[in-house]
This record gives C-alpha cells, structure tokens and sequence, in this order.
C-alpha cells in the first residue's frame, strides 16, 4: 500500500511565524520613524506578531486535518484475506470494492465489485438485498448462488460503519473442478491410461474441458492432439446395436462402455466421463496395477459426490468420505455389504442388483432404497458396473441430500397440513349446515315439551349430542385455520394464571405443576380463550404421557415464558421461524416422549396414539391451527432427559393498544324476542332454510324466502323494500356478497346478516360491504332470534 507523506522540518514550520513577526516589527519601527509616536509603533509590533501566532495556529490545526485523512493501509487485510479459504471482498459505504483476495478473482474472473458479480439477474437482485440487510442488522446470509456449475453460499457482515466483508463459502467444488482436471491431464491421467481407462472432463455444454493422453490418441490420432473446446459428442458414434465407438476408429473399432461421473448437484456442473473398451466374453479382462488402483481410489476419494466400489462378491472394496456421510456409516464399525445398510424389504432387490452388474451386465441404473436408521427418507442410489477397475466391478453412487431431503420433507409435510386443512374446512362446513338444522329442529320441539314429558329427555340427549358435533367442527375448523376468533392484546403470563386452577385439577394429585415467567415479556394478540385451550390441550396430553411412563402418578408438568428477541432467533437460524421478537411459551413434561417416527405427523387431524375410543384426533390439529391462526408457531420436540416439550412462539405486538387481561363482558342480550317486520331469507341448503323460516315466523316476523341469489333479485323486485336481508354467504350460482351489493344499490340503508360456517375474520377480509352482522353456524332457534333482534334495533 502507498506510504504516507514525510513531515516537514521544524524550521520549515516556524518559516510563517517568524516572516509575520518580522513583518509586524518592520511596521512599528516605520510608524515610530514616522509619527514618532512609540505607543502606536508599539501597538503596530504588537498586533503583528499576534496575527502570526494566528496563522500558525491555524496551519498547525489545517496540517492536522489534512494528517488525519492519511489513506487507510490494507496490507494486513491483504495478508489475512490471502490466508482464508474462501473468497473474500470489503467494500465501502460508497459501494466501492477496496480489498479482495486471489480466490474472490479466481471465482469471478476478475474484480467485480459486489452485488454486481457475473451470476444471474435474480442473485444479483438477492445480493443486494442481502447487502441492505447487513448495513442494517449488522450480517446476512445467502445460500444456492451458482456461479459457473457451483452452488456457492455468501455472508455478508458490516465492519464499523464504513465497511461490509464479503465471503463467499463452497468453492471448493470449483477447487475439485480443477484438480480433476489437473489429474486427468497430468501424469495421473497417464496411469489411467495405462489401466484402459480414458478420462475426459466435459463442461455442462457438452465441451471438452480436459483430457487424459489415451483419450486424445484414440479420439483425434496423436497423445497431444488439442480437444479443449471441441464437442464430445462429435467423437462418438453409435451402431444400430447401441454399441458406442470412436468416429475416427469407424464401426470396426472397439465398442466402449461410458461411464458418467456427476461432480457438482445441478444442471449447470461439468462431468467428469470414463470410457472404458468393451471386453468380449471369452476374452479375460486386463490386470490392473496397484498403483492404477490407488489412483482410482485417490480420484474417488477426491470426488464430492457420494461413491463406493463394490467387487464380485458383493463386498465394498472403497467408499469415499462423502459416501459415508451420505450413508450415516460408523466408520468404527463399516459394513461388509451394500445390504448392511438398507431395511430388510430392500435387501433383496438391491443384493440382486448388484450381483447382475458384477456379472457384467453393461447398462447403469437407479433404484430407490432406504437405510435402516431413516426407514422414513428414501434416497436414490445409481449402480453401474465398473469392469477394468481391479478387484472393483460395481460403482455405487448415493447422493447426499441430508439438508435437501429435510427440506423438501418439510415442504412435503406443510403441503400435506395445507390439503388437510382445506378438507377438513370444507368437511366442517357441510357439517355445520347439518348441525344447523338439527339443532334447530330441536329447538322448535323443545317449544312443545316440557320437562316431564317423555319425549323431552330424548330431544335434550340429541341436543347435547349435536353440541358435541358441533364442538368437533369447530376443532376442524381450528385446524384449517377458519374458525372465528377474537384477538385481544394481552401478556401470557395473565392466561397461565387464569388456567391455573383448572390445570391442577385436571393433573391431579401426583403430577407437579410448575410455572416460571421470564422478564420482559412483550405483549402479544390472540383470542385468549382458545390461548387457554392450547394449554389445556397441551397439559392433558403431557398428564396421560406421565402416567403412560408411570401408572402409579408422578411427574412434573413446567409451563413457563420467555421473551425471545431478534438476535436469538437469528442465531437459532431455523428455516421456519423468521427473525423477529417473540413472546415463548414452553410446556413440557417427564413423560415417555414422542416417538420419532410419528413426530412429523402428531399435529395431523384425527392422529391419535391413544386406545380406540379414548381419543379422536383433534387436540394437538386443534392446537396448532390455534397457533397458526394467531401468526404464531409452534415445534414439538423430545427432552434428553426423558420427556417431550412444546415451544410456541408468538410475534410481539407492538401496535399502541390498550393490553386487555380477560375477555370483554358479552353485551346483554335482549329480553323481549318477540318483532315485526318482513324478513328476505336466501339459504341454498333446504333443510337450514326450513329451520330458520319457522323460528323467525314464531317470533312474529314475516318471512320470504329464496334458494339462491338469483332467485332472491328476482323476489325482491315483486315485493317491498323488506326490513331485513338474511343471508348464507357461500352459494352456488350467485354468492351471498354478490346479491348483497346488488340490493344495497336498491336499498343502501338495508341492515343485512350473514350466516356461514366459515370463520367470520376470513369473510370480512373477502367482504367489502359495510354495515354488516356477522352469524355463526350451527347456531340455535335462540342465538337466531337474538341476531335478528339486535340488527333490527340497531336499525
């Protein structure tokens, strides 16, 4: 780096303040000449020699400054950037690339400043939000950026305030790129040669990137004949058989047998292929040599794809590092077969496998298998033979998709809830309607028994039991996210104290309950009735674990807060939870655990572990839509010391409200039913209208009725204006909000009730129309007349 200025000489600086003074003494001395006046002479002297302390004061604190601003020195950042293993860059505030080490040139081509690097438009875009992301949080992170065939993973931090590192991880394949070709054209390539093995380096274009001596005499004549650039395929031909030979040597050459060697994960990633001559039966394969041998191994181990070398037997003769990792192997204790490793319905299909490749069968395949200790997570694994290679005759290749497989599993099982979810919606409104018309049936018999009559204990038993039906439902409709709440802003430790209680008498006498709060609990929005069920729900489950693990009793149930901020979730670096300040609530217990094969599946409606009858499913489905109709998440998991806990995590909030404790009074309902008035009700479902038409007829009001929006625009331009419109909301033809803006156009001060088994939240989201009651289904003869009673007064 630049060096900076040498100093000036001390009487170099003192040049200025000794010309002033001079100057000031010159002019008294000519004022005392003049006016033979000492006192101004004096006065004269006086002000010059002041005015040169002046300008040397001020030179010093310009000369100051301008020292100050010295350019900053990089060598160490150079030095200690040249040491890394990954590719690093600094730039400014301005944006400006300052420092980058040999690896950022080698990645790039050159000294691009970032986020403007030789990647796609959509990383380049990703990059520089990542950028702004760091200015602001102080670091970022961004994964799968693939730079020539290479996924590549970017860290961003700031430094001070004036700088922001970059580092770009996973380069190492574009290392092992290049060894590999190194290799194949050096003196390695020399001795694969000599063991009948011709390796060639093709780019993802098709392109000849290197080769080893035997490939280019076969493919163009001479050892050192140039191929780089030239396509492969041009090299080969292939006979009506399917036998491939070289186009020079014509169809009398030697039939090959190429063999792809997958370096990178990607469409874009170069391929390193092997072409080997294809032995006739009666004619003995050629020896291999042992230093041929180890090379191949060398190349094996050096390669990042998951591969092993199996021999005629069946036994593994070489596995690399990433075939271990892949294969969750114990290098303590290695297997002696590929069928050590897979579940014992695979064994079979898998020790065939290999046993036909080993006889010599020429063609390559796929076949999914899995391994005993992830019966759950199939893997793909490719078998080719590998005849010429020694004792080897089989190459196995696995795929190492440890973070990938748990990724798409996730997706796999959030798609899955999401199809669920929308069925049991769907279920639970049909129910709804069903449960509507039963009871309201029940009802209306109601009217005309009395208790002591022997047919009201009976009407009450199908009431209770559709109560029971609908209470279901309303579990469904939790689960898929639909189910009306009313959110109110609120600390957790106030719902743990109200559930209290009713906790310690559902535990029982011999489990322990224990509660701790954290500090510093943020405020969060949820309906703190079903907050109360999710404890509820959670806390049985957690009391029938103990006494799973313990049928005398016993155990200890915690439940305690914590406030989790920004910075913790960001070092969680979970894929789930984004980053964000949260309210935690942790329930766990000393029960026997979740077993880890049904952990991805305990939130599913209708799962149930427990005996026949003793369950339905629905507790833990009826937790987590609870959760995730709150904004909130919620992850179960096993304790090492026995026992399992559930961690919600629900989003702070921080909108200026009024923090609401208990739920808010309910409004008195009005003590006279009885109305008069004309009634519009459009319901599609016959049996719900029937039900409705009679209840409100009871209670004095006139009713028409319609089967559909259509039908009711037409009703309505043979009648007067009515007092009321009743409406499903969720109808064919013609829906509830369409009819309802084409009458508001007639009437636009008409009072209007909907009704509708789908959560009222998720309708008015979808409902623009102002001034309008909400009604759930299923609902009683009581709950409808109150409904109409209230609208019409508020009138």
């Amino acid at each position: 780096m630049a060096s900076l200025p040498a100093t000036p000489s001390r009487t170099r600086r003192f040049l200025p303040l000794l010309a002033a003074t001079v100057a000031g003494a010159a002019a008294g001395m000519f004022v005392l000449l003049t006016l033979n006046d000492r006192v101004v002479a004096i006065g004269f002297a006086a002000a010059g020699v002041l005015a040169a302390g002046v300008l040397y004061a001020a030179r010093r604190m310009f000369r100051s400054e301008e020292t100050a601003e010295a350019p900053v020195d990089w060598s160490v950042a150079h030095a200690l950037a040249s040491a890394s293993d990954d590719a690093l860059a600094v730039t400014d505030r301005a944006g400006r690339l300052v420092c980058a080490n040999a690896r950022f040139e080698a990645l790039f081509d050159g000294w691009p400043t970032p986020p403007n690097l030789p990647v796609s438009e959509t990383a380049v875009a990703a990059l520089g939000i990542a950028a702004r992301t760091a200015w602001r949080d102080g670091e970022a992170r961004l994964d799968d950026i693939q730079v020539f065939g290479a996924s590549v993973s970017a860290r961003i931090a700031r430094v001070g305030d004036e700088s922001l590192v970059w580092r770009f991880i996973g380069i190492r394949a574009l290392d092992v790129t290049a060894q590999v070709q190194a290799l194949i054209g050096g003196t390695t390539g020399d001795r694969l040669g000599a063991a009948g093995i011709m390796a060639v380096m093709v780019s993802p274009e098709g392109r000849v990137r290197g080769a080893n001596r035997v490939f280019r005499a076969r493919a163009m004549g001479m050892p050192d004949a140039p191929v780089e650039g030239r396509d492969f395929a041009r090299f080969l031909i292939t006979d009506s058989l399917g036998l491939v030979r070289f186009e020079r040597e014509g169809m009398e050459g030697t039939p090959l047998r190429v063999l792809q060697i997958p370096f990178l994960d990607g469409d874009d990633a170069p391929m390193l292929v092997a072409l080997l001559d294809e032995e006739h039966a009666e004619i003995p394969a050629p020896a291999i040599g042992a230093n041929a041998t180890a090379h191949v191994r060398s190349l094996i181990a050096l390669l990042p794809s998951a591969m092993a070398l199996v021999d005629r037997d069946g036994r593994f003769v070489h596995m690399n590092d990433a075939f271990v990792r892949a294969a969750r192997i114990n290098p303590a204790a290695p297997p002696l077969y590929p069928i050590d490793l897979v579940v014992r319905e695979d064994k079979a299909a898998l020790a065939d496998a290999v046993r036909r490749f080993a006889s010599g069968a020429p063609q390559s395949a796929e076949m999914t298998v899995r391994f005993t200790d992830a019966p759950d997570e199939p893997v793909s694994l490719s078998i080719a033979g590998a005849r010429g290679l020694g004792d080897a005759a089989v190459l196995l290749g696995l795929k190492d998709s440890g973070e990938e497989g748990k990724l798409k599993h996730q997706v796999a099982q959030a798609t899955k809830m999401q199809a669920v979810g929308q069925l049991a919606g769907g279920v639970a409104h049909d129910f709804n309607n069903i449960l509507t018309a039963i009871i309201g049936h029940c009802d209306l018999m109601l009217m005309r028994h009395s208790p002591g009559d022997s047919d009201y204990d009976d009407i009450q038993q199908i009431r209770a039991n559709s109560n029971r039906a609908a209470s279901l439902t309303r579990q469904l409709l939790a689960f898929s996210r639909q189910q009306t709440l009313r959110p109110q802003v609120l600390q957790l430790p106030d719902v743990i104290s109200e559930v209290s209680n009713l906790l310690k008498r559902l535990l029982g006498e011999t489990v322990r309950l224990e509660v701790k709060h954290g500090r510093n609990l943020g405020p969060v929005r949820a309906d703190p009735g079903q907050l109360e069920q999710v404890v509820v729900n959670l806390a049985v489950n957690a009391r029938d674990a103990m006494l799973a693990k313990n049928p005398n009793g016993g155990g200890t149930l915690t439940i305690e807060t914590m406030s989790v901020p920004a910075s913790q979730v960001r070092q969680m670096d979970d894929d789930v939870l984004p980053v964000g300040d949260y309210t935690a609530l942790r329930i766990a217990d000393t029960g026997t655990g979740i077993p880890p094969e049904i952990i991805s599946k305990i939130f599913e409606p209708f799962f149930t572990t427990k005996e026949v009858g003793r369950g339905t499913g629905l507790g833990l489905s009826t937790v987590y839509g609870i959760i995730k109709q709150s904004g909130g998440f919620i992850f179960a998991d096993n304790i090492a010391g026995g026992g399992a806990e559930f961690t919600i995590y629900l989003p702070i909030h921080a909108a200026p409200e009024t923090v609401v404790v208990k739920a808010t009074a309910a409004r008195e309902k009005p003590a006279d039913l009885w109305g008069t008035g004309t009634i519009l009700l459009v319901e599609d479902e016959d049996m719900v209208r029937a039900v409705a038409e009679r209840a409100l007829t009871r209670q004095g009001y006139t009713v028409v009725t319609a089967e559909n929006g259509e039908v009711a625009l037409e009703t309505l331009a043979e009648m007067e204006k009515p007092d009321l419109l009743i409406s499903d909301v969720v109808m064919p033809l013609m829906d509830g909000p369409t009819m309802a803006r084409q009458i508001r156009k007639l009437y636009p001060d008409l009072p209007i009730l909907f009704m509708s088994g789908y959560a009222e939240e998720q309708l008015r989201r979808s409902i623009d129309i102002p001034n309008v009651a909400f009604l759930p289904k299923p609902f009683s003869v009581q709950q409808l007349a109150e409904a109409t009673r209230e609208v019409l007064a508020a009138k």
